[in-house]
């Protein structure tokens, strides 16, 4: 399993916001999106930050209710955290792990290819551990 599988898997549209948006916009994207970060591209251009929930948080708490209006380029994290399509799963954990990030950008040739989250990641790992258990049990059972 790797990065381009859990994409395709998945669906590969990927919600991008422009970086002169306000938190307030951002925040409302994210919530209608069910999403937890979104890519913060100028004119759909390369990616050139991320702005997730905890950014929106760190803002909050910094600035109150008055970052809402402030530019998601004030509040984003400008050092993405990036992967090839072909990253395996293990990769990615690591990644997210010693990063301490729930969301890798995914690049393919420099254009952005999709977003695999943690969540995406647990999801896969569980259906790994449970389509292993079932073979163990079934060679156990005819053994």
């Amino acid at each position: 399993m790797n990065a381009a599988r859990i994409i395709q898997d998945k669906g590969s549209d990927v919600f991008t916001i422009r970086p002169s948006a306000n938190l307030l916009d951002a925040a409302a994207e994210l919530k209608a999106r069910g999403i937890g970060a979104v890519v913060v591209t100028e004119d759909h251009g390369p990616p050139v930050g991320v702005f997730s929930e905890r950014d929106l948080v760190c803002a909050l708490a910094d600035a109150g209710p008055s970052a809402l209006s402030e530019p998601v380029a004030d509040h984003m994290s400008r050092d993405l955290v990036t992967a090839a399509p072909d990253t395996t799963i293990e990769t990615l954990m690591g990644v997210m792990t010693d990063r301490r990030v729930r969301h890798v950008v995914v690049l393919n040739s420099g254009s952005l290819a999709g977003v695999v989250s943690i969540g995406d990641v647990v999801k896969r790992k569980i259906a790994q551990a449970e389509a292993d258990a079932k073979a163990m049990k079934a060679y156990i059972e005819t053994a």
